[in-house]
């Protein structure tokens, strides 16, 4: 977009849309992980608390 010289605007939508979707990936990210370090399906003996602390610093 920038070497067809688009608008300003154009470029800017494009970028928020890039910035949203990121967003959601990571959110997608991190409540999967979350899940899968909470289940109670795990074979060890509880949720891995310093791995659970440590993801939710990027929420």
């Amino acid at each position: 977009m920038l070497e067809e010289q688009a608008h300003c605007s154009d470029i800017a939508q494009q970028l928020f849309a890039v910035e949203k979707a990121i967003v959601k990936a990571k959110r997608v990210l991190i409540h999967d992980h979350i899940d899968h370090c909470l289940s109670s399906d795990r074979e060890s003996s509880g949720p891995d608390i310093e791995d659970f602390k440590t993801i939710t610093k990027y929420l």
